[in-house]
């Protein structure tokens, strides 16, 4: 049996725009054979994401999400068409990413947004950092772009882990329910709400407190 490589899966994924994991299928059932890999996923129907993103995606909902009544997200999914918009999957897919959004809390949606100056400073940040590790100079420049990755993890939407399956992440979980149904589905923008957040909080001296519960 054929070795299945990061790179292999990775080249796949680039050709194909298919799910991580349904490469790795794929190629898998293909012996690593990249062409019989994509033609696989071709007869699935699970590469034909590319071919929409030239298509409009104008309808679609906006899904509320609250959790533990202090913690709420709203999330604006689009799609091609209305029908698909009131698909029962379509709909659990959304709530997946309202969820996501509450229990992570993504900055942004993609890396595109992510602002040069706040890219920069991290890049000084981890570049420092493996400065002082005593790493050599001329493998700082590879591990900064593996931190980076990381980093795009914690704070960009779709470079995150689902959190129901930390094989998949959600750009994956975007490509796989596009190509299932069958129409370009694109999440337009999101909003997280959590409650004092951004207030200064009160803090009280501790061994005041302390004071006053020796004195009950």
């Amino acid at each position: 049996m054929a070795t299945i490589t990061a790179a292999l899966i990775k080249e796949l994924r680039e050709k194909t725009s298919a799910g991580m994991m349904d490469c790795k299928s794929a190629l898998v059932e293909a012996d690593g054979d990249l062409e019989k890999a994509a033609d696989i996923l071709r007869e699935k129907g699970l590469a034909s994401v590319a071919k929409k993103s030239g298509r409009i995606a104008s309808e679609g909902i906006v899904d509320a999400y609250i959790h533990g009544g202090r913690i709420g997200v709203l999330v604006e999914v689009n799609t091609e068409t209305d029908f698909v918009a009131k698909n029962d999957e379509f709909r659990a897919f959304v709530r997946d990413i309202a969820m996501q959004i509450a229990a992570v809390n993504p900055k942004y949606l993609t890396r595109d947004e992510v602002p040069a100056e706040e890219l920069e400073h991290e890049k000084k940040v981890l570049t420092e950092q493996a400065l002082n590790e005593g790493k050599p100079e001329k493998i700082v420049e590879k591990m900064v772009a593996g931190r980076l990755e990381k980093f795009y993890e914690e704070i960009v939407l779709l470079d995150q882990k689902f959190i129901k399956d930390s094989d998949l992440k959600v750009q994956d979980l975007l490509n796989n329910i596009s190509a299932k149904i069958g129409e370009k589905i694109n999440i337009r923008r999101f909003v997280r709400f959590e409650v004092g957040e951004g207030l200064e909080k009160r803090e009280e001296d501790f061994a005041e407190e302390v004071a006053k519960q020796i004195q009950k």
